[in-house]
């Protein structure tokens, strides 16, 4: 079994021959069992990159793998939910649940299926296309979840459910990827949905990672500088990857290897400081490069 859930190097995803690139010069890599949150704004690339790890769709260019091997080679180890959650329209949620078992034999946890639909008091008989909206999430991450997968891919999987249904189904995802050391990838707009479930982050603008790693490496490798903003002595432009000024303060995200001007005030930033910081940021800098021969075990 390999140590890593993903990789990607120099990965690109054109549309068209003469259309937009979706993803470009992508290059990350994730360890296997981490839970990760895929972040960015719309039209980052995160629904492209989680199309591309479920072996959907093919690279433009450069290489991504899934579980050691190419996407499309390791679907039956794969669960993935995109953001319409795809579902036959005409059958009901009892024939759409032994559909997947019966697709799925030597793997299907009926107990896990059952539990995510149970708490959202559906009816078996009911058809998928009078379902709503968040009847329709509960069915889709049922037929993942017990599907057991060694790869979880999520894509926005709780837009749809109300907050006390979101932190439920949270809750039992988490339980069970623990439970099974399956690896999810999730992407999401909500921070406060990640902060207490992810150890590794993606932050994705344009197209292109452009901050990878695990979340408390991540948060050490950073400082959130305070200080009076016409202060003679000022955050080296180099270290800073955003600043905020707020009448006469400044507050200045820094990379940790550049200290903070002398009588400013230094604190670890939190998560969503972090995220939000690379996420308003017109310009950031990338993701370190892999090592050398994690990218040659890549390709």
């Amino acid at each position: 079994m390999t140590n890593t859930a993903m990789e990607a190097v120099e990965l690109g995803k054109k549309f068209g021959r003469r259309g937009k690139w979706g993803l470009r010069g992508c290059a990350f890599r994730l360890p296997a069992g981490c839970v990760c949150a895929v972040v960015g704004p719309n039209g980052a690339g995160k629904s492209t990159l989680l199309s591309l790890a479920a072996g959907l769709e093919a690279p433009t260019e450069g290489a991504l793998k899934a579980l050691g091997e190419q996407p499309g080679a390791v679907r039956a180890r794969v669960g993935y939910v995109a953001q319409d959650k795809p579902l036959y329209p005409q059958l009901t949620v009892a024939e759409t649940l032994r559909t997947g078992a019966e697709l799925n034999p030597a793997r299907w946890d009926a107990d896990a299926a059952e539990q995510v639909v149970a708490g959202g008091d559906l009816d078996p008989r009911s058809r998928v296309r009078s379902l709503s909206g968040g009847q329709r999430t509960r069915v889709a991450l049922a037929l993942a979840l017990a599907k057991r997968p060694e790869l979880l891919l999520l894509d926005e999987p709780m837009a749809d459910l109300d907050p006390l249904a979101r932190h439920e189904l949270m809750g039992l995802l988490m339980t069970r990827a623990a439970e099974h050391g399956t690896t999810v990838v999730m992407s999401s707009h909500v921070v406060a949905e990640l902060d207490d479930v992810c150890d590794h982050l993606l932050v994705m603008r344009d197209g292109s990672v452009r901050l990878d790693g695990g979340t408390d490496d991540l948060l050490r490798s950073h400082t959130l500088a305070i200080g009076p903003a016409d202060a003679a002595d000022q955050p080296a432009p180099h270290a800073v990857v955003e600043s905020r000024r707020t009448g006469r303060q400044l507050t200045a995200l820094l990379r940790a290897d550049e200290p903070a001007p002398e009588g400013w005030r230094s604190e670890q930033p939190s998560l969503e400081e972090l995220l939000l910081a690379y996420l308003r940021a017109p310009q950031t800098p990338d993701a370190p490069s892999a090592p050398a021969e994690t990218q040659e075990a890549a390709v």
